[in-house]
């Protein structure tokens, strides 16, 4: 009650500045931060590596569709929000933009027909693009991006959300300072915070939302920054705390996930095999270092290269006691931990550590025991892939277990795998697994 109360206030104070902010705000179109000469033309490739930075191809290609052509449905608490064509045709893309355009829908979020754009373009982050990325990328879609005509499905979100006039309200108060400032005389820091906070956008999805539903910080100097988000139910895992994965990695073992979705403890599932087989693949190694090296410096390691919880050495490795009940395999055991013998642990073995690049750690994995169970229980059901990349080219696939698991069965292995070894989280209800199947 006390949450639905919150949110119907949120709401009302909204609709008040929404309507001042219409009355009194004009609409943003931010000009460029920096001036280039005015036969600026952006080095050869510049613009399709941008476009890489920047994740853009893993939001607006449909599954199946032509690239950059939209019509990949973006999940939201409001409602489904269809990408946008982003191809330069003059009828269903953005053949009509003209560079100012193209600068206001990364720096403000508004069409070139002066509608708002929804935040779930990231253009909270993209405000901090240098303008040599924003006229990289403008060359790259108009000239090196086939046009496709696409007429993609309108969003159509249920009221109040669908009056896009009060994103101008939500504009006034959540943007930041357009333009990236470095914070650092470090180089490499200071190119992993500008792929990190701008054109990675990872806060899109790592940062926790305030009460107006924007990022809570967008750089180092919000405590809140990439401590963990939580994306159509499911939970973006923590980047920074001592528990969360990169701060217990080394950071060539951070660099290496980054640039084949997989290391020695863990790998890449649901958005983020997305990122990776889209975007970070094709980054230099010193870029995807750079982003390895600026995420351990702002994290609870304080920038140690060496693993925060180095793994013993073999002959001292504990034996846990999930271990020594899966070895045992005694007649009585439980359903959850019979059902991982059965279905799980030829590949992730009794001691839960699995086989280094290719079946990931389920003891400490993030996606186990995060506060959400939707991302373990899609895997569970739905099955993974690994991507093919450069350093990695074969694929690995985990099937999937929606036929073969009832809702019951399901919930007590998630359960099991929660709360074994040293993970210890919420259980897993059938109305949990119901929902996930649904």
């Amino acid at each position: 009650m006390k949450t639905f109360l919150r949110v119907i206030l949120i709401l009302a104070v909204l609709g008040v500045v929404g309507l001042l902010a219409f009355i009194f705000v004009p609409v943003q179109r931010t000009a460029a931060v920096a001036q280039l000469p005015a036969d600026y033309k952006a080095p050869a490739g510049s613009g399709e590596y941008a476009m890489r930075a920047g994740d853009c191809m893993a939001c607006h290609t449909a599954e199946g569709g032509k690239p950059f052509a939209g019509g990949r449905p973006i999940h939201s608490p409001m409602g489904t929000i269809w990408a946008t064509n982003i191809t330069p045709d003059k009828e269903t893309g953005i053949g009509n933009y003209t560079l100012d355009d193209f600068r206001a829908a990364l720096y403000d979020g508004v069409r070139n027909d002066g509608a708002h754009l929804y935040p779930a373009m990231p253009y909270e982050n993209y405000r901090k693009l240098t303008e040599q990325d924003i006229q990289a990328l403008y060359q790259y879609f108009m000239t090196e991006v086939p046009a496709v005509s696409n007429k993609v499905e309108e969003t159509a979100l249920s009221f109040p959300f669908n009056q896009r006039w009060g994103i101008r309200a939500w504009n006034w108060l959540a943007l930041g300072k357009p333009g990236f400032e470095p914070v650092s005389q470090d180089e490499q820091f200071n190119r992993g915070a500008y792929l990190v906070q701008g054109a990675g956008h990872c806060a899109a999805c790592h940062s926790p939302r305030n009460l107006l539903m924007a990022q809570d910080g967008t750089d180092e100097s919000s405590a809140a920054f990439l401590t963990g988000g939580e994306i159509d139910g499911y939970t973006a895992p923590d980047l920074r705390g001592p528990q969360s994965a990169p701060q217990k990695w080394s950071t060539e073992e951070l660099a290496a996930y980054l640039t084949t979705a997989r290391n020695a403890h863990s790998t890449a599932t649901g958005e983020m095999m997305l990122v990776v087989r889209d975007s970070l693949q094709y980054m230099t190694p010193e870029d995807n270092l750079a982003i390895a090296t600026y995420l351990k410096k702002i994290g609870s390691t304080g920038g140690s290269t060496a693993p925060a919880t180095p793994p013993a050495a073999p002959e001292k490795a504990e034996v846990t006691d999930t271990e020594k009940m899966l070895t045992e395999a005694k007649a009585d055991m439980p359903l959850g931990p019979r059902l991982y013998l059965d279905n799980c642990g030829g590949c992730h073995f009794v001691n839960g550590k699995g086989a280094a690049e290719i079946f990931p750690e389920l003891d400490g994995n993030s996606l186990v025991t995060a506060k959400s169970s939707k991302g373990l229980l899609d895997v569970m059901l739905h099955g993974a892939e690994l991507p093919s990349t450069k350093d990695r080219p074969m694929r690995v696939r985990m099937q999937g277990y929606n036929d073969r698991l009832n809702d019951e069965e399901a919930a007590a292995l998630a359960t099991f795998l929660r709360q074994a070894w040293h993970n210890d989280a919420p259980p897993v209800s059938a109305e949990d697994v119901k929902a996930v199947r649904r």
